[in-house]
């Protein structure tokens, strides 16, 4: 008798957490594992596995993954019945999911929206040329100060290592405040604690660390915490007037000290993650594609010759259409966040083909646009091979005519998001990589070390959380130009 009962059990297991699907819903794939459905092949590699069930299911499917249910939406055309519709599809409460299990942190609902609408005054307009040009002198000495013992001679450093670590504390400066704070934090310190958690958020996220590991990270955390105490307290804390700003209305919306901390962290992580990688894959894809950086190149030189003028670099009518092509390739290559919203109730989803999909309540809905559109080889012909050019037209001038299905699309690569929950940040990154690479093959000779290095491989397992990172690093040489 007992031989049957674990049978049963895991058929009664089976039937009590399968779903059915109704006619007007989008395919269902629940994979074969009761509650945990294709959760793991997602986690691996959710590109391999979204890219799979594309061409198993068509451009609209749902899957289950850890007891949840998650509609994923593949075509760019219907973006916005997700992007443009709060009501039904909720950005803030997966935000609040996520915000706890990364930084075991709560605030109140409403305080994330009120921080981004303080955010945009600070990361426009006058505010953004003055974070310009501290971000600029920060970059500056920062390099300066790595050279400062070996003033002529070649050192060698791996591109993701010199391109993060300068990046993050020059942006630590700029926004934290860093050595000017009370306790003069030192940016080092800080960035070796950062890499210590990033190397485990992509686990908390998941909720797939292990005890021991869980421990590491809230240690590591604490640490954070510790460090970026005193930045924004006050206004002469040396940091930013954002910072100090965020900092007050978390004060005023009663958020405690420890709280507020974690927010500090959240805040570090969201404004200094994905700077560092993406200008490592921007110089990387210059070293090995000689084209692409002899025009780069050429179009700095002609940048340094009006600066020696007296024009600065960050002046607003500067245009750097080649640059801006390169960057956008390298971010469409490398950029890789999912844009995700809660079903608060239940809705219609119009497709932009006239199908109709309902989305039930309780579900996830997610658009991937690394899958589509950036790596649709309609859209973009030979997806993953980097082509500098790619947004530029014949004559120079910049390319947004991109067509699927012979309709031209409003969204033809989405490394910042869309919407209202775009990044707000977007121009203060961008100037900021600008800068960078300027200062780099402007002030410096750099080159690889090994000339037949190629760029290393995507790390599969941070698809989902914005800018991906490299499986190794790709070593580089650089050391001051002889001035002439």
């Amino acid at each position: 008798m007992m031989i049957w009962i674990a049978p049963v059990l895991l058929l009664l297991c089976f039937l009590l957490t399968r779903r059915w699907r109704y006619k007007s819903e989008p395919p269902l794939d629940q994979g074969m594992i009761p509650w945990l459905g294709h959760a793991l092949e997602f986690g691996k590699d959710a590109s391999k596995f979204i890219t799979r069930m594309k061409l198993k299911h068509g451009n609209i499917f749902t899957v289950r993954a850890a007891g949840r249910y998650v509609t994923l939406l593949l075509d760019p055309h219907s973006y916005d019945e997700v992007i443009n519709d709060p009501d039904s599809l909720d950005f803030g409460r997966y935000a609040q999911v996520l915000m706890g299990r990364i930084f075991n942190l709560r605030l109140p609902l409403h305080q994330p929206e009120k921080a981004k609408a303080m955010m945009k005054r600070h990361f426009m307009g006058a505010s953004l040329s003055t974070l310009n040009s501290t971000m600029s002198r920060n970059l500056e000495t920062l390099l300066k100060s790595e050279m400062l013992h070996n003033q002529s001679n070649w050192k060698e450093e791996g591109l993701l290592q010199l391109s993060y670590s300068l990046l993050f504390k020059a942006g630590y400066l700029t926004l934290f405040g860093g050595e000017q704070n009370n306790n003069s934090t030192d940016p080092s310190r800080v960035y070796e604690e950062y890499k210590k958690f990033e190397g485990l958020l992509c686990g908390l996220a998941r909720g797939t660390l292990r005890k021991e590991e869980n421990r590491t990270a809230q240690g590591i955390q604490r640490k954070l915490g510790e460090l970026l105490a005193p930045a924004g307290l006050t206004e002469n804390s040396g940091s930013s007037p954002w910072l100090h700003t965020y900092r007050r209305l978390l004060q005023e919306d009663g958020v405690d000290d420890e709280s507020q901390r974690k927010a500090l962290l959240m805040q570090l992580w969201a404004t200094q993650g994905n700077v560092g990688p993406a200008a490592f894959w921007l110089l990387g894809y210059l070293l090995t594609n000689p084209e692409a950086l002899m025009a780069v190149k050429r179009e700095f030189g002609q940048i340094s010759q009006m600066e020696r003028s007296g024009t600065p670099l960050i002046d607003k009518s500067m245009k750097t259409p080649v640059f801006d092509s390169v960057l956008e390739e390298t971010l469409r290559l490398t950029a890789a966040p999912f844009i995700t919203r809660q079903v608060v109730r239940d809705k219609t989803l119009h497709m932009a083909d006239g199908r109709d999909y309902l989305l039930r309540k309780g579900d996830r809905v997610c658009l991937f646009p690394f899958v589509s559109p950036q790596m649709d080889p309609e859209i973009h012909p030979e997806p993953r091979k980097f082509k500098f050019n790619r947004f530029l037209n014949e004559d120079g001038s910049v390319k947004k005519d991109f067509y699927k299905g012979g309709k031209r699309l409003k969204y033809y690569t989405m490394p910042w998001g869309a919407g209202s929950n775009g990044c707000v940040g977007r121009e203060f990154a961008i100037n900021t990589i600008r800068q960078f690479v300027y200062m780099l093959l402007t002030n410096y000779e750099l080159e690889l070390c090994d000339p037949n290095a190629q760029i290393p491989e995507i790390d599969a397992n941070r698809y989902g959380f914005g800018m991906l990172q490299p499986e190794g690093d790709l070593l580089v040489r650089y050391k001051p130009k002889e001035a002439h």
